[in-house]
């Protein structure tokens, strides 16, 4: 028989942490309470909307005790869009508690005593605002760009969003789309102003079209393959003194001040002398490859997106000690002959696929440049990592995704 407090009643809780997917968390009655909206430190009074047993998520429904770190949330669209979770937490924070989650998810997934004291100081982004330079959008019922609801039970219509650069806003209210097989839109800006507009079709049959803006437009098909309809097919991105030309569909860093921070924390922990020989796994458009490549003896580069592997032929066409191998990373890294000193890997979210990891391992370079999106696999694949005999040198977070619970890692790992 549920109590009182399981029923919905309202009670109070001291937040004390914070967890991976942007929860305040507390205990009451023995067990964890997650409360989206919440401050570590502040005392509120919560209700539980979700019970799960050994813990529950509750909605806040006063604060007795606010956090001096509790802001008035810059977007009107806060707390109902999912597209953010820290708005109300003032930046100087947020990076040290993404660091505290980091060192949670190394302890309690990768099994790391005292992970805290391996987990470097968190870097800031230079801009918390109008950093992202791309996102992808869903739509309402009548065709208006948004952002999944936080309880991920509708689309909120955007009319504004502070996170992205501006001229994205400005595309925000100008597009009218009314075609059935669209399923996302991805707006993205390149360093230069130019604007592209990538419908994601559900079905490969094309759109009718007017359009007088000075917009770039692509589809693409259900396969993820591109076909361009108006304007340019390529984004370019200035970083660190370089261009690189992305396709649409095409995968690049969403904050290009802190990819250009974390470029710089990869080289100087690598600290190349030129005699290197360097794997770089998904590798993309060849971001990380043409720095590696200015230092290294070879760098071996593997993407498994066939338009972002011809964007790296031409991103990287000035290097003669580059290879660039087009496949997964699992198919490809048995057929090669070269030892490698190095390895620097960027998988996407879902972390290194245990196939990946088994054929990376089996290589066994002297040192691993491991570069997170996500601390949850990032945990789970460090453990294999000092299963297989490396240890940590350095591990840094670093704020790719202001007012987001989203953490960016930048690790390296050597041979015992």
């Amino acid at each position: 028989m549920k109590t009182p407090v399981e029923n919905g009643g309202v009670f109070e809780l001291k937040l004390t942490g914070m967890a991976h997917g942007g929860y305040a968390l507390g205990r009451h009655g023995g067990r964890v309470i997650f409360v989206p909206y919440g401050v570590p430190g502040e005392l509120v009074k919560v209700s539980i909307y979700e019970d799960k047993g050994r813990f529950a998520y509750a909605t806040v429904e006063e604060v007795i005790e606010a956090s001096p770190d509790r802001v008035e949330p810059l977007c009107g669209h806060f707390g109902i869009c999912g597209g953010c979770q820290w708005q109300h937490i003032a930046y100087r924070a947020q990076p040290g508690f993404k660091r505290h989650v980091l060192a949670d998810q190394m302890e309690r997934i990768g099994r790391f005593e005292g992970a805290t004291d391996l987990i470097g100081e968190p870097v800031p982004s230079p801009s918390p605002w109008e950093y992202r330079v791309h996102a992808t959008f869903a739509l309402t019922s009548n065709g208006r760009l948004g952002f999944w609801s936080a309880d991920h039970s509708h689309v909120v219509p955007l009319d504004e969003c502070p996170i992205l650069r501006p001229e994205l806003v400005e595309m925000l209210g100008q597009l009218e789309l009314d075609f059935e097989p669209i399923g996302k839109v991805r707006l993205q800006v390149g360093s230069g102003g130019d604007v592209m507009v990538i419908l994601m079709l559900e079905r490969d049959e094309l759109p009718e079209m007017e359009i007088d803006l000075p917009v770039s437009v692509n589809v693409l098909l259900h396969d993820n393959v591109p076909l361009n309809l108006v304007g340019a097919t390529t984004t370019t991105y200035d970083v660190r003194g370089r261009r690189f030309r992305v396709t649409a569909g095409g995968f690049f860093q969403v904050n290009i001040p802190v990819a250009e921070a974390v470029i710089s924390e990869m080289l100087g922990l690598l600290d190349l002398q030129g005699t290197e020989s360097v794997l770089d796994l998904y590798s993309g458009v060849g971001l990380f490859t043409a720095f590696l490549a200015e230092g290294a003896s070879l760098v071996t580069s593997i993407e498994s997106y066939p338009p972002a592997v011809t964007d790296a032929e031409v991103n990287l066409s000035e290097f003669d000690n580059v290879d660039i191998y087009e496949g997964a990373v699992e198919d490809v890294l048995p057929d090669l002959d070269e030892r490698y000193d190095i390895a620097v890997i960027d998988p996407p979210r879902g972390g290194v696929s245990k196939k990946a990891m088994a054929a990376l391992l089996t290589l066994r370079p002297a040192r691993i440049a491991y570069i997170s999106c996500d601390p949850a696999t990032f945990a789970r694949d460090a453990a294999q990592l000092a299963r297989a005999g490396y240890r940590p040198l350095s591990i840094r977070p670093f704020d790719m995704f202001p007012q987001t619970f989203h953490i960016e890692t930048v690790s390296l790992w050597s041979l015992v």
